[in-house]
């Protein structure tokens, strides 16, 4: 078994090993995870902060000792609170790296940082306020950044700044948690999972005051919340039907 970690800002996980394969999540810099497979140009990995897989490109990493690994993903994580920042490394070239990405490992490959860092667990009520710094990043299937988000991966990041552990899809993230029986029960920061014809959950945001929800749809974007789902003013119809809430804090 091979440990690696992201030495770049922001990389795509792909569903397989091809560059016009669906990207399904990203590896953000700093991200350590286990090396499953290593073919000539790619390799199949499993991420430790969630445990997901897929494909990265083998020039998009840089190998690390078991012991590194086991080190950095069982501390607390120290996270770029920053919009966009930069890493300087030892031949003080400039990595642009997005907000939460990972600086546990700036030691390990010999790069520096100067900027915000959030290291400890958050009050509840300091979700929203995180959520606010993605309002109107667009849409972006497997994205994790400002610069392109999902549903799930915008929760994910959010509480993870906050020092909450999520996982990946929005499937996944419904069944943690504890769940409440009525909008009314909720409270902001809690999780709105929505689901389709067929009983699938396909969507996820998080609660607000005063019955508003804020969620990756086409981008960050706030819209009401009832009973039925998600209302949205502007097309003045429902886009996404209610399936359960869950309190994960």
């Amino acid at each position: 078994m091979q440990y690696a970690i992201c030495n770049l800002g922001i990389v795509p996980l792909r569903l397989e090993p091809s560059d016009t394969a669906e990207m399904v999540s990203q590896v953000l810099y700093g991200d350590v995870f286990k090396v499953l497979e290593q073919r000539s140009k790619w390799s199949r990995i499993r991420l430790a902060f969630d445990k997901y897989e897929g494909w990265i490109d083998n020039k998009q990493y840089a190998l690390i000792s078991e012991n590194d690994y086991t080190e950095l993903s069982t501390n607390d994580y120290k996270l770029s609170s920053d919009f966009i920042e930069f890493i300087s490394s030892a031949d003080k070239q400039l990595i642009p790296i997005p907000l939460g990405s990972c600086l546990n490992g700036l030691e390990l490959l010999e790069h520096n940082f100067e900027g915000h860092i959030v290291s400890e667990k958050q009050a509840k009520s300091n979700i929203i306020s995180t959520a606010f710094l993605y309002l109107n990043s667009p849409y972006l299937w497997g994205g994790k950044t400002p610069f392109g988000i999902d549903c799930s991966g915008f929760t994910q990041m959010v509480y993870k700044l906050n020092g909450y552990k999520l996982l990946r899809d929005a499937s996944q993230q419904a069944n943690q948690g504890e769940a409440l029986s009525f909008i009314e029960e909720s409270e902001a920061g809690d999780l709105a999972f929505f689901d389709n014809a067929e009983g699938n959950i396909i969507h996820v945001g998080i609660i607000m005051d005063d019955n508003y929800i804020i969620h990756a749809h086409g981008k960050v974007r706030i819209d009401r919340l009832d009973h039925s789902g998600i209302y949205n003013a502007e097309k003045r119809q429902h886009t996404h039907k209610l399936r359960v809430i869950k309190k994960i804090i």
